[in-house]
């Protein structure tokens, strides 16, 4: 599974290094570093819907509040199976 998070200008005020780091941490804690990979890209062209995130080619706009939730229903449900 291939996480990707903008940290482009517009997703960085919005909060992408917290959520990077949220995620990376999240990672490290379920031990999932050989299933999960995490990358940064610069805009993803949605600057007006928050942090852009992708998991594979599926769009998602992630808050920093919202990123355990978000890894918790997105990637542990589908990496546990």
């Amino acid at each position: 599974m291939k996480i990707t998070v903008c940290i482009g200008s517009s997703c960085h005020i919005k909060g992408s290094r917290q959520v990077v780091e949220q995620l990376q941490t999240l990672i490290r804690e379920y031990g999932l570093g050989d299933k999960v990979e995490l990358a940064g890209t610069f805009c993803m062209g949605k600057c007006d819907q928050g942090v852009c995130v992708t998991i594979d080619d599926t769009f998602f706009s992630v808050a920093p509040d919202d990123a355990k939730e978000f890894f918790v229903e997105n990637v542990l449900s589908k990496v546990a199976r």
